[in-house]
């Protein structure tokens, strides 16, 4: 449409044009941060209607704001919900566009779940699919993405997946109450399961995170944990590897950290660490880099808290390091260790 007809209000015109009426009026600024927050076709549907309004009269644009603020007064607020947005969907944008974007954020009866199934990992999903009938498997890689289902399949049974895959050939479209009762199966059992398994790494998350605290941050931390939840403070310190935990490394395994560590940062370390740990790295070295270590860390003086715990947890996350590289093992002797 050229130019609105000077009698034309508001309300003679379709959703999109009003939409389109109203990205103008609001300006650059706010327009583009709502452009932000569009899919594709919606900006593509909006920056056509608008490149067809032509002069809008400034009543038009009035009594439209008008509308909008009276609409508000009315109801008190806004209502959200499914029906609500696939109305507004259908004034703006195609039908099957509409139903494909409904499909997606109803949640776990449209592609969510699926979406889900495809970020988890191939190990755990045939972990899981390869105790479950060749029927239910068929279905569940016939609706994840093609690549997926392929690395799941390799790492199945060779003869319980070729059945997969005869199923698979013999399955001409998957009815919906046949698709209904394996989502409940997977969102009762296997989501349920993989929840658990998240908290779990929460945990460790927490725990690698408050590693990186000095000593005292740490404390205050672990303090405010236990008084909220003592247990879940339990597991976070369960994972969590300190430079006192540095004693329970093995000789060979110490040699490694001793030739990977920078080594002016080993003297202040080793001034404020417990003995074991000192008699353990000096137990590893010549007798002539154990008297040099030794002159180092005497020349050294007086030195600050901060700066020792600094260094030690230097040292400990290289260790982690060279742990998650394979070089050394942390946790080998952590179940030998006795209480006195």
């Amino acid at each position: 449409m050229a130019n609105l007809p000077a009698g034309m209000t508001n309300r003679a015109m379709t959703g999109l044009e009003k939409a389109s009426v109203l990205m103008l009026a609001l300006g650059e600024e706010h327009a583009s941060r709502l452009f932000g927050m569009m899919h594709e076709d919606e900006i593509k549907a909006v920056s056509a209607a608008m490149a067809q309004l032509g002069v809008v009269p400034v009543d038009t644009v009035e009594r439209l704001c008008a509308d909008i603020v009276d609409n508000f007064d009315a109801t008190g607020g806004i209502m959200g919900s499914f029906e609500s947005t696939e109305s507004l969907l259908m004034k703006a944008l195609p039908r099957d566009r509409v139903a494909q974007i409904m499909e997606e954020i109803r949640g776990p009866a449209g592609r969510t779940m699926w979406d889900k199934l495809g970020n988890v990992s191939e190990e755990l999903l045939a972990s899981y699919l390869k105790n479950e009938y060749p029927q239910t498997v068929a279905v569940v890689l016939a609706m994840v993405k093609a690549d997926h289902s392929a690395r799941v399949l390799t790492l199945l049974p060779d003869s319980f997946a070729m059945e997969v895959v005869m199923r698979m050939l013999r399955m001409e479209s998957i009815q919906r109450d046949v698709l209904d009762r394996v989502e409940r199966i997977l969102r009762a059992e296997f989501m349920s399961n993989l929840a658990r398994a998240s908290t779990n790494d929460a945990h460790h998350m927490v725990a690698e995170i408050f590693n990186h605290f000095d000593r005292k941050a740490e404390m205050r931390f672990i303090a405010g944990l236990e008084e909220r939840n003592r247990e879940s403070a339990e597991k976070v310190k369960a994972q969590m590897f300190t430079f006192a935990d540095l004693q329970r490394l093995s000789g060979p395994a110490v040699q490694v950290l001793l030739r990977s560590v920078d080594k002016s940062m080993l003297p202040l370390a080793l001034k404020g660490a417990p003995e074991p740990i000192k008699v353990l790295f000096f137990s590893q070295l010549s007798e002539r880099a154990g008297k040099m270590l030794r002159d180092d860390m005497a020349a050294l003086g007086p030195v600050r808290m901060k700066d020792v715990e600094e260094a030690q947890a230097t040292i400990s996350n290289l260790a982690k390091d060279l742990a998650a590289r394979g070089e050394i093992d942390i946790s080998a002797a952590s179940d030998d260790r006795v209480i006195e």
